[in-house]
């Protein structure tokens, strides 16, 4: 159902913004679990782990997203970000 990948993801956000960001990472990977090939969920997952500091896994889940949505601009924009980051 559409409607618990969306409210995972708004729950996931809501940890995001409430400084809870090891909650919304764990709820955003369950939600890559549950919805595989939701480019979505993919990108929310990565923007929790680059805000984590994890750049290397936010960069996987990135790709992920953009694999299975090749017009993700944002993923495009954020890998471009996060590379630099890294050099």
């Amino acid at each position: 159902d559409d409607g618990i990948e969306h409210r995972l993801n708004q729950l996931g956000y809501r940890f995001v913004l409430g400084g809870h960001v090891e909650e919304a990472v764990r709820i955003l990977r369950l939600n890559t679990q549950l919805y595989p090939q939701s480019a979505n969920v993919y990108d929310s997952y990565a923007e929790a782990l680059a805000i984590k500091g994890d750049t290397a896994a936010a960069i996987e889940n990135y790709r992920i997203s953009l694999a299975l949505n090749p017009e993700n601009y944002n993923a495009v924009r954020m890998l471009e970000k996060l590379r630099a980051d890294e050099n």
